[in-house]
């Protein structure tokens, strides 16, 4: 059998059928049968015998392994017997070693309690002799020596405390007690006789040494003797001023303080040698003065309120005790507080704890702080007639474009000085109720003093540029040193009370008063364009046979708008101010230009078409306005671009829809249809106004409209349309008016007699704009937060102001302010210089 036949039915793979299928896999190979049969009889007999050798070897691999196993066993039963025998006499050795050093063990423990008893032998020894000594330098008033030993005979004491069992220590601790006690008063007689006597200055040395006893005696005695000093040193000073009602009254305040400032001068001279400098005397005598002080003043405050005739205190008189109050304790302060450090870089100081000598007074004027408070009300109440009646500047002086109003700065310089008085006394509810009188005056001041000026000023045409840009810098400044003031009282006043105070709505107001003075700066522009506007009115729309260059008011239009506005706007030192005006003026001439069309009726198709080319010729001449007073060639604000764009394109729909000819009747529907896009006849009837289409032909106008409408192309028409419904057309030209758009001529349009403005109510317009809310001030607060409808025309947000007869004045004011901040933020933060980026 060949060996690959032999590896074949070795292989773990092995299948009888693939291999005999491999033997014979052709007929002819069958003639091989019997060879193959005999040679796999041979393979199996090998194999039977391997296996039979290997069957054998291995059982006497297993015999061998038992026998080993089992010598294992017997030998590991050896080594166990011989652990144990050694362990054995191991505990034998250690009995025995135990048994030899017993006795010595005997002896260590009989030394150690001889020295113990030698030891306490010896102190007791060195207590009685110490107790003797103690009493015999008591005796003869040896304060040095007496307070050396007495340290000593304290720590003894604290040895034998655990033998008080024993009747004789028992009783010499009993006598070192008694002891102290007797050195104790003995040395508070010292003092007390010395003192009495006045033999300080030759008893000095002895009174030195004895503080030294008492300070060995412990802190017990230490206070004691320093009470003692305070009381004896204070007793003069509660005869003079508790027992007598004119020399303890408020207006001797200084005498009190004179008379302790003396008294520390004393303490100086004379006794600070007496006292260990770690005592602090003086700092308790100190302390106590004030703690006296302070009940005193109490008292003397309660019965000056609880008069029969509720008279008052005299605020001045409380303000002058105050400050000198405040400056006496600050004197305690700067000195106590250098004297502090020094002791804490003494190595024998023993309390490095200071008093704290701020309020440690004054603390008792606080409640009567509200008076003081009231008084400031009263000052500042007849501060705003006053800056009311002065006049905004000097006529002499030369216009500067940052100055503000000086009675702003003098107020603010009033809060500065009234706040800093208030918290050197009080943090707590008078800080508050201060910041409260604050914001009181600060809404008078902006309603009765720069909108006073704003709104009330003699003349047909209201304040000057020049005035209303001095008022608009005024209520830019108190509207940053408002913010200002807040944070400063915050950071003064306590924590709890932090989140009560709050002047935002007072900033608001002023940022309400800088947009009304934008929009009257508008307003003058507005002016200079009346004429021009007058001869649009009164060009013949109707009558034009061609379109052709732009119209001749155009350019006169825009030369009064460019030359106003250029001698506005280089007063204007602030961007965001300056983008404002530009953002309100495109918006008042965007509006004005929709009411003059109306007012221009009736209006043929060539009109209609001259007037787009006209809008359109004013549209490029509006995106200039940022760049008049700039250097040649200079860009406007993409941003400022857009919302020209933006306002100027309200008037487009209702200028295509007039292009479109009446005949064939379907044109102008479809027309109206794509640029109103509305479903309103009414709406409707309104281009037919202003086409001139007689009544007797827009019967049959409307009835078509009415069938376009209903077609299912025309589904998603809006109602109304923002554009036209507040349209109001009358038959007469001369009362054709505007409802809403009308509020875009700002801060509740003057009257428009036969669209003409009248000066003489623009004072008047301002205060009645700012009472009745957004509706009467045109888009809120320069536009911000204004929306385009889909008409395109300008829509006032809601909600957002108070409107109404109701709606308060201020509250107005504050809101237009939030409004006019939201829009300044474009620009950067508020007072920020920054490249214009609203979009």
């Amino acid at each position: 059998m060949s060996a690959a036949t032999s590896a074949s039915l070795d292989s773990a793979e092995y299948d009888p059928i693939d291999y005999l299928n491999a033997i014979f896999s052709h007929p002819t190979t069958l003639s091989s049968v019997s060879a193959t049969s005999h040679a796999l009889r041979n393979y199996q007999d090998d194999l039977d015998e391997d296996i039979a050798e290997f069957v054998s070897t291995q059982t006497a691999s297993d015999a061998d392994s038992v026998q080993r196993i089992q010598a294992a066993k017997s030998e590991l039963a050896d080594l166990f017997k011989k652990i144990e025998n050694v362990r054995e006499r191991a505990i034998q050795t250690e009995q025995t070693i135990t048994d030899m050093t017993a006795d010595i063990k005997r002896l260590d423990n009989t030394k150690r309690n001889l020295t113990l008893s030698m030891t306490a032998l010896k102190r007791l020894q060195m207590f009685t002799t110490a107790y003797e000594q103690l009493r015999s330098l008591s005796k003869s008033r040896q304060y040095r020596e007496c307070a050396q030993l007495l340290q000593a005979v304290i720590q003894l004491v604290g040895h034998f405390k655990s033998y008080r069992s024993i009747d004789q220590i028992a009783t010499l601790s009993r006598n070192v007690a008694d002891l102290q006690r007797e050195l104790l008063e003995q040395v508070c007689e010292d003092f007390e006789v010395i003192f009495a006597k006045d033999e300080v200055a030759q008893r000095k040395a002895m009174l030195s040494e004895a503080c030294l006893v008492m300070d060995a005696l412990g802190d017990h005695a230490r206070s004691r003797l320093i009470n003692w000093y305070c009381n004896t040193q204070l007793r003069e000073y509660r005869q003079v001023f508790r027992g007598n009602d004119e020399a303890g009254s408020l207006d001797n305040i200084s005498r009190r303080y004179s008379w302790f400032n003396r008294m520390l001068k004393t303490y100086d001279s004379e006794h600070a040698a007496i006292f260990p400098p770690y005592w602090k005397v003086n700092e308790m005598l100190a302390n106590a003065f004030c703690e006296g002080t302070r009940d005193d003043f109490k008292v003397i405050l309660q019965k000056s309120m609880r008069r029969t005739d509720r008279q008052t205190l005299d605020v001045n008189l409380l303000l002058s005790c105050l400050q000198e109050t405040l400056n006496f304790e600050h004197s305690l302060e700067r000195r106590f507080a250098s004297e502090s450090r020094s002791s804490i870089d003494t190595m024998t100081s023993k309390d490095d704890r200071s008093h704290s000598f701020g309020q440690a007074i004054s603390e008792a004027f606080e409640p009567y702080m509200s008076l003081w408070v009231d008084s400031q009300d009263k000052q500042l109440a007849t501060l705003i007639p006053k800056y009311r009646q002065q006049p905004l500047r000097n006529v002499e002086e030369e216009f500067s474009f940052q100055a503000v109003i000086p009675s702003s700065t003098e107020m603010f310089h009033f809060y500065r000085l009234t706040l800093a008085q208030c918290a050197k006394l009080s943090t707590g509810n008078r800080l508050l109720e201060l910041s409260r009188t604050f914001a009181k005056y600060l809404d008078q001041y902006g309603q009765q003093v720069l909108f006073h000026f704003l709104s009330e000023r003699p003349g047909p045409q209201g304040p000057s540029v020049e005035d209303t840009v001095l008022i608009l810098n005024t209520a830019d400044y108190c509207y940053l040193t408002c913010n200002q003031l807040e944070e400063k009282i915050k950071g003064r006043i306590d924590e709890e009370l932090r989140l009560k105070v709050d002047l935002q709505s007072q900033a608001d107001a002023f940022m309400g008063i800088a947009s009304a003075a934008v929009r009257t700066l508008v307003r003058k522009v507005e002016i200079e364009c009346e004429l021009s506007w007058r001869e649009m009115r009164n060009t013949p729309w109707s009558k034009l046979e061609s379109v052709g260059d732009q119209s001749t008011y155009v350019a006169e239009l825009l030369r009064h708008v460019k030359g106003k506005s250029a001698e506005i706007l280089k007063l204007l030192h602030k961007p965001q101010y300056a983008r404002a005006f530009c953002d309100n003026l495109v918006d008042l001439m965007a509006n004005t230009y929709i009411i003059n069309v109306v007012q221009s009726k009736p209006i043929s198709e060539v009109g209609a078409e001259q007037m787009l080319l006209d809008s359109y010729v004013l549209k490029q001449g509006f995106t200039e306005l940022p760049t008049i007073n700039g250097e040649p060639g200079m860009q406007p604000p993409a941003s400022f671009v857009k919302r020209v764009n933006q306002c100027m394109a309200k008037v487009d729909p209702l200028l295509k829809t007039l292009q479109v000819r009446p005949s064939p009747p379907e044109a102008l529907v479809q027309a109206y249809l794509i640029h109103i896009a509305d479903r309103s006849d009414t709406n409707f009837r309104k281009i037919l106004e202003l086409k001139g289409i007689r009544k007797q032909e827009q019967a049959s106008l409307v009835d078509l409209f009415a069938a376009f409408r209903a077609a299912p192309s025309n589904e998603n028409l809006i109602q109304n349309s923002p554009l036209l419904t507040p349209l109001q057309i009358t038959s007469a030209h001369a009362s054709t008016s505007i409802a809403s758009l009308s509020n875009a001529t700002s801060m509740g349009t003057p009257s428009l007699a036969g669209g003409r403005f009248d000066p003489s109510t623009f004072g008047s317009a301002i205060m009645n704009a700012a009472r009745d809310g957004v509706d009467r001030f045109g888009s809120p607060a320069l536009g911000a937060s204004s929306t385009t409808s889909p008409g395109g025309v300008f829509q006032p947000q809601q909600g957002e102001i108070h409107t109404g007869p109701a709606a308060n004045l201020n509250e107005n004011l504050k809101n237009i302010g939030k409004f006019f901040r939201r829009d300044v933020g474009s620009f950067g933060r508020f007072g920020r210089s920054t490249d214009d980026t609203r979009g």
